[in-house]
């Protein structure tokens, strides 16, 4: 039987949650609930046939999985808010940043199974990175929030503790590695491409570059050998990168960005 899900914090990441799993043709618009303080942010969703409010509660009512897409700060609120609502034979899936499933239940309690995961906003391409885990109690709803998230990217379980480390690397990357195509593409406005031109070419090349791992089990260095000739040009404009603190520069944001993810709670 086909699951009914509410989204509670319809935004960015929920909105793009939803659009990706309509895409994969398992789900329809209206078995999703959305719920928004903002209502009328979500009228266009609304024409297109999906349930929309902006009472948490009522969104929940017969959900059989209820997805958390709040933010951080907010997130208490909204679990007092429906706690009383909430039945054993539901499922919560947190995709909030810091927020630890003990956490969650101070609040809800201990009856109703939490699976915490996170995903990037790719989700809405069905190109996510998605990384999940629970406690040992509820191992079995793995299965179910893999086969979910599979719908729309792929999917690593972890241990919870590092939870806030995927957030850096999986969520936050997103923003880092348009960042770098954005640079690349600015580069190659600089030497005589349009910068339609310069950018399509610099997303194309990135997509082919993660490809390359992806589909060949590689490592980048592997394949950073295969196009570095003796004093070439790829070296010498690698050499210049790293010169300027490139990987440095990279590594150094993924670690402040974890810190921070830290105290976003």
């Amino acid at each position: 039987m086909k699951q009914k899900i509410a989204i509670l914090g319809a935004g960015n990441l929920g909105l793009s949650l939803v659009k990706g799993l309509v895409e994969s043709g398992e789900y329809l618009p209206n078995e999703f609930h959305l719920s928004r303080r903002r209502i009328e942010k979500l009228n266009q969703f609304k024409k297109e046939g999906y349930h929309v409010t902006n009472n948490n509660i009522t969104a929940t009512l017969n959900a059989d999985i209820i997805i958390l897409a709040v933010l951080p700060q907010k997130i208490n609120t909204v679990l007092q808010e429906i706690q009383n609502s909430l039945t054993d034979n539901q499922l919560i899936i947190s995709l909030v940043s810091g927020v630890t499933i003990a956490e969650i239940k101070e609040i809800i309690g201990n009856n109703i199974p939490i699976v915490r995961a996170m995903p990037n906003t790719a989700i809405s391409i069905r190109e996510s990175m998605t990384c999940i885990s629970t406690e040992h109690s509820w191992e079995s709803h793995i299965i179910n929030v893999e086969k979910l998230f599979n719908l729309v990217g792929q999917t690593a379980i972890i241990n919870e503790e590092k939870m806030t480390s995927a957030t850096a690397l999986c969520a936050c990357g997103i923003a880092f590695f348009l960042r770098a195509i954005r640079a690349a593409s600015q580069g190659g406005n600089e030497i005589d491409f349009h910068a339609s031109e310069a950018l399509k070419m610099a997303a194309q090349t990135a997509k082919g570059a993660a490809g390359l791992l992806l589909v060949n089990g590689s490592h980048p260095e592997d394949e950073i050998d295969k196009v570095t000739s003796p004093k070439g040009c790829t070296i010498a404009g690698l050499n210049q990168m790293e010169h300027n603190g490139f990987s440095s520069a990279f590594i150094k944001g993924i670690t402040v960005s974890a810190n921070k993810a830290k105290e976003l709670y």
